[in-house]
């Protein structure tokens, strides 16, 4: 029997980037490979497979990476939401507050409908900001977010507390 993947051993880290200070968690070895790859998916889609998942959404740009292939293998809808000015059709905006200023976030008015069961994904929560606006517009649509699913949860800094009473999910932790 070959030996399990185990995704953590594909992430890379850069001290200092992008500022002294910062450990920057590099996900692009665990992209090149793709049995490492492939495996974080797996785990995904397998802790979301029974839940009833009909779209999945994610915020530019990196959330993108997982959060399409994990569609294919939940076999659910994928729905961009992107930063103000990037989607062509009419959009939801929701707006935001910032620890530096503000943000906004749009969806398509299409992308989600009222009623359905929505999983939000993304590479790493960190302290939570952009995944909660996300919530909050997903919520002002009338959709069900089940949760949220990242390859990363840099534990310390507390994202989960911040999207709670929402679940995150992670296949990689940091303490």
């Amino acid at each position: 029997m070959a030996p399990s993947i185990e995704p953590k051993d594909y992430i890379r880290n850069i001290p200092d980037f992008p500022k002294p200070g910062i450990q920057f968690k590099d996900i692009t070895p665990l992209l090149a490979s793709p049995a490492a790859f492939g495996e974080a998916i797996r785990r995904m889609a397998d802790h979301y497979r029974d839940k009833s998942i009909d779209v999945i959404v994610a915020a530019e740009a990196r959330g993108f990476i997982f959060a399409t292939p994990l569609a294919l293998e939940l076999n659910a809808g994928f729905v961009p939401i992107r930063k103000p000015g990037k989607l062509p059709y009419d959009t939801h905006a929701f707006h935001y507050e910032l620890e530096y200023g503000t943000d906004t976030l749009e969806m398509h008015v299409d992308g989600v409908s009222k009623g359905q069961n929505v999983l939000i994904v993304d590479d790493l929560l960190a302290t939570g900001g952009t995944v909660e606006a996300c919530c909050r517009l997903l919520e002002k649509c009338g959709a069900h977010v089940v949760g949220c699913a990242f390859l990363i949860d840099l534990v310390a800094l507390n994202g989960a507390a911040r999207i709670a009473p929402h679940e995150a999910f992670s296949v990689i932790q940091y303490e």
